[in-house]
């Protein structure tokens, strides 16, 4: 629902001093204290009070004073009877002090109430109490006619000025706000996006390789059990050391990975497919540095499928085909199928779901499907 704008305060960004300079500020207060020193002066010389008058009526200044400072904390609350309260309160001293004689202070108290009440009250409140007060000043105004419809014009004018200054000033505040509650939650999604990836990064570095350990240990330990030799015992072991070895090297590669220490790709494949029989790496395309998202997930499906190819087709052949075209860049898998290996049995379940995890973020797609003699996984990724 559309707020009334004859009801609306300003905010509360408009009626406080965020946003306002140094400089305004400073200049601010001293027409402040300008405009009191000088009510004080005049109350001063009024010899036809006497000493004691002219006492009265510079208590008076301060009390107007004080008065004005409470309205502008009230508006500042949105408070709208106290506001109207000593608003009521200050015309009252202001007919009071043209009655004994002080009449450029009552002028100065209708002046001041028709401007801000103009720059800090809802319109609906404001019209009546700027009226009153502009009204009252050209009633006791001593200037010709013109002059003084020029003279409430221009005040009125003025006050309507400051609350649209003021207005401004609250927007620009709020959208301030705005942009740093925006800022903050880019910030917190980044961080969260962030752990996501570590924590991807941490399951398709371990995950694998701690299983493949477990089943090596387990089955060492099943035949220290049963009894066996100790050469059948040594290559359980000798296996998940081995195991344990290749993690240590694809942690490290995926910390230097999330430090942004890659190296290129077509090395990391290389390297990935040298220590298996009858892989083979071809690379097609116009070859370039890929973003470093891109990169990290070729490299991790790269890794399970191959882990794949070791579990569930063993011996098999496998070629890897790297292709760049324009716009993405497509990794290609292919085993000729073999049989079940010794670690069919280990991990989790999650290698495909990661992998497929991973080109959903980036914008792309994985395919694993079986073909007639072995296994195809197809990754496209974007770039």
């Amino acid at each position: 629902m559309k707020e009334n704008a004859w009801t609306r305060w300003p905010s509360r960004e408009a009626l406080g001093r965020e946003g306002t300079s140094r400089p305004r500020r400073l200049i601010a207060w001293s027409m402040r204290c300008l405009v009191i020193g000088v009510l004080l002066w005049g109350a001063y010389n009024q010899r036809h009070v006497g000493l004691w008058g002219a006492l009265a009526a510079m208590a008076g200044v301060l009390v107007a004073a004080l008065l004005a400072w409470a309205f502008f904390r009230t508006t500042y609350q949105h408070r709208l009877v106290p506001s109207l309260t000593l608003m009521g309160a200050l015309m009252a001293m202001a007919i009071a002090a043209e009655a004994a004689g002080f009449k450029g202070l009552a002028l100065v108290i209708w002046c001041g109430c028709g401007i801000v009440a103009l720059e800090r009250l809802p319109l609906a409140a404001a019209a009546p109490v700027t009226t009153v007060g502009l009204a009252a000043y050209a009633a006791f105004n001593n200037d010709v006619w013109l002059t003084t419809a020029a003279s409430v014009a221009g005040m009125a004018l003025a006050g309507y000025v400051l609350r649209l200054d003021a207005e401004a000033r609250g927007h620009a505040q709020q959208l301030l706000a705005q942009e740093r509650a925006a800022r903050a939650a880019e910030a917190e999604s980044a961080a969260l996006a962030e752990r996501a990836r570590i924590a991807r990064e941490i399951h398709d570095v371990l995950a694998h390789s701690l299983s493949a350990q477990l089943v090596h240990l387990e089955a060492a330990r099943l035949l220290i059990e049963k009894g066996a030799d100790r050469e059948r015992i040594r290559e359980r072991v000798v296996a998940a050391r081995g195991m344990a070895r290749d993690g240590l090297a694809e942690t490290r590669q995926a910390l230097s990975a999330l430090r942004g220490e890659l190296t290129p790709l077509e090395d990391f494949l290389s390297e990935l497919v040298s220590g298996a029989d009858g892989a083979e790496v071809s690379v097609t395309g116009e070859r370039r540095p890929l973003p470093a998202d891109a990169s990290q997930a070729v490299r991790r499906v790269a890794q399970e499928a191959l882990t794949n190819v070791r579990k569930h087709a063993h011996g098999a052949k496998v070629q890897l085909r790297l292709d760049y075209s324009e716009h993405e860049v497509t990794l290609d898998v292919r085993d000729t199928g073999g049989r079940p290996g010794e670690l069919t049995g280990s991990g989790a379940g999650y290698g495909l779901l990661g992998m497929r995890e991973r080109a959903e973020l980036l914008g792309g797609s994985l395919d694993a499907r079986p073909e007639q003699e072995g296994f195809v996984v197809t990754l496209k990724v974007p770039v």
